[in-house]
């Protein structure tokens, strides 16, 4: 899912963490191709939104799409560190 406006922003988090049907792990890109969990954006969610209004693609927090984590079991949040769910990756 591309992030273009806030509104597509506020759409990925009330689709919540999983897909469905499936219940595939998602997570969001950055512009600066960063990795950030759903759990990240949402609780910074205010700085999310302030960086895709004024289009700072340099501060790390402007969100440009929500994607399915499915092989990557080293995927890692840029910001918590925290490990990022996949589908299918090995655990």
């Amino acid at each position: 899912m591309n992030i273009k406006h806030v509104f597509d922003f506020n759409k990925a988090l009330d689709h919540g963490p999983y897909t469905w049907p499936g219940g595939y792990p998602c997570y969001f890109i950055t512009s600066d191709c960063e990795t950030l969990s759903f759990e990240a954006a949402k609780e910074n969610a205010g700085l999310v939104r302030d960086a895709i209004i004024a289009n700072d693609k340099h501060g790390g927090w402007k969100v440009i799409a929500m994607d399915i984590n499915w092989e990557d079991a080293n995927m890692v949040c840029v910001h918590s560190g925290k490990s990022i769910e996949s589908a299918y990756g090995e655990h």
